[in-house]
């Protein structure tokens, strides 16, 4: 908001104000927005900010420090808020935080409302004394996103010393949750009861906004105890809380795609409204899935077409990528594949798919790996991964070697072995021919007859 030497200032004369007592409420540094006459021409007046002081206080009568030299008297303003909503410490963040609250003041003008379940507020056409005075509304946002104060704050004419008349705040600033999941989105609200616009009732509602689409989600009228409901019976309020505590907080019964969005908590006294903003979204974690699932064998030279599926998640914000795991450890990426469009499911969930042409003849695959398919959403960083086997041709070690030499010496023996087996039958087998077949023959007519037929047996046997 200013410099480092006018926020050392704005602590000094807080310090001082606060005294050895000391007070849980701040004193905020605001911005006080004011319109600036226009040009002419129909044109839009501009705005004009002025660095303001706001002296938080329970105790009406605790005086305010002394104006720093660097802040216009006319612009530090004392304002009592006897529930201490001003006083929460996301509005008082620890010394030398460099995160600091934000705050804005501008001038209100209280006016009836034309809504239905606000106009029995204002039944009466004459508009109160009360309202002769100066009016202003004060939005604050803690440091770090923890709070939201919308108040509605009064003072005499002319005066500085300002009361806070109607005061709407939220803690969730912010909500994520899963799909079907019960949903709370937080907002309370204090009204003074000593002022005499309390007495008459209240009305809230809220609203939800998103991409330009707004609709009416409930509305109260406290007055006359009506409730509209637009969601049928997909959210509803605590009405007992509501009246006994504020607790204006807007229930979900399940959160869907369709919940998303931005929700406005108005709550209106006659003349009177402030209202907070709670951003919801809906986050569902994608399921992922690879196709094929386990990998057919990969040959080298061919190349793997591999899917990954994303499914089931909201909201549409993905981005897939593929690494690859070796059997050493090491990772490399291989990028996002080809994706394709997204496509919405009946529940608002989206689907999503990345294609992957796995290359085994660039890359080192001979002992395979892991092939992984991450996806990074808003729900976090998840993963699957698939085994990658391939068929490889590699040089024999030494202890292959050695095992195909002994085989081989082995098959040697064994076939020397069976040729020298044959090649002593064989030599035996002509020898017993010629030993057989050598004899004279007899000229005797009977030896030469026996000789024939012994003659015979012999070429039979051969």
């Amino acid at each position: 908001m200013t410099d480092f030497g006018s926020i050392y200032k704005v602590l000094l004369a807080a310090a001082c104000w606060l005294g050895p007592a000391g007070s849980s409420c701040p004193v905020l540094e605001c911005w006080f927005v004011q319109e600036v006459s226009g040009r002419g021409g129909g044109l839009t007046g501009a705005t004009n900010q002025i660095r303001s002081l706001l002296h938080i206080r329970r105790d009406a009568h605790r005086q305010p420090p002394p104006a720093p030299s660097d802040i216009e008297p006319e612009r530090m303003f004392s304002i009592t808020d006897p529930v201490g909503t001003l006083c929460h410490s996301a509005l008082n963040p620890p010394m030398g935080s460099i995160k600091k609250p934000q705050c804005e003041m501008n001038r209100f003008l209280p006016q009836p409302s034309p809504l239905k379940w606000v106009a029995p507020l204002t039944d009466s056409a004459v508009s109160p004394v009360y309202l002769q005075a100066d009016w202003f509304s004060v939005s604050n946002q803690g440091f770090n996103d923890q709070l939201i104060i919308s108040d509605v704050i009064r003072a005499p004419t002319a005066s500085r010393e300002l009361d806070v008349i109607l005061s709407v705040s939220t803690r969730t600033v912010s909500v994520q949750s899963r799909l079907g999941e019960p949903v709370l989105l937080d907002c309370s609200f204090w009204t003074d009861p000593s002022s005499p616009l309390s007495g008459s009732g209240f009305a809230l509602e809220w609203r939800y906004q998103f991409r330009g689409d707004g609709r009416l989600v409930v509305a109260y009228d406290g007055k006359m105890d009506h409730f509209v409901d637009t969601q049928k019976g997909e959210a509803t309020l605590d009405f007992e809380d509501v009246h006994k505590n504020g607790n204006a907080s807007l229930i979900l019964r399940e959160a869907k795609v369709h919940h998303s969005g931005k929700y406005i908590c108005a709550v209106y006294l006659p003349y009177l409204v402030a209202q907070v903003t709670v951003e919801l979204e809906i986050v569902e974690p994608p399921s992922l899935s690879i196709h094929p699932s386990p990998l057919p064998l990969a040959v080298p030279g061919e190349a793997l077409t591999v899917q990954c599926e994303a499914s089931g998640f909201a909201p549409l914000s993905l981005e897939l990528s593929w690494k690859f795991k070796g059997a050493d450890g090491k990772s490399r990426s291989l990028g996002a594949g080809s994706m394709t469009g997204h496509r919405q499911a009946w529940d608002g969930t989206y689907s999503q798919s990345s294609r992957l042409e796995l290359e085994t003849t660039g890359m080192d695959l001979s002992k395979g790996g892991e092939l992984s398919c991450v996806a990074t959403h808003p729900s976090g960083t998840q993963q699957t991964s698939v085994t990658v086997n391939v068929i490889a041709f590699s040089t024999p070690s030494i202890e292959d070697s050695m095992a195909m030499v002994g085989v081989a010496l082995v098959l040697y023996g064994l076939i020397k072995f069976i040729s020298w087996t044959f090649t002593s039958t064989e030599k035996q087998l002509k020898k017993d021919k010629i030993n057989c077949c050598s004899l004279k023959p007899l000229k005797h007519s009977i030896f030469t007859l026996i000789m024939g037929f012994h003659e015979g047996w012999c070429n039979s046997r051969l």
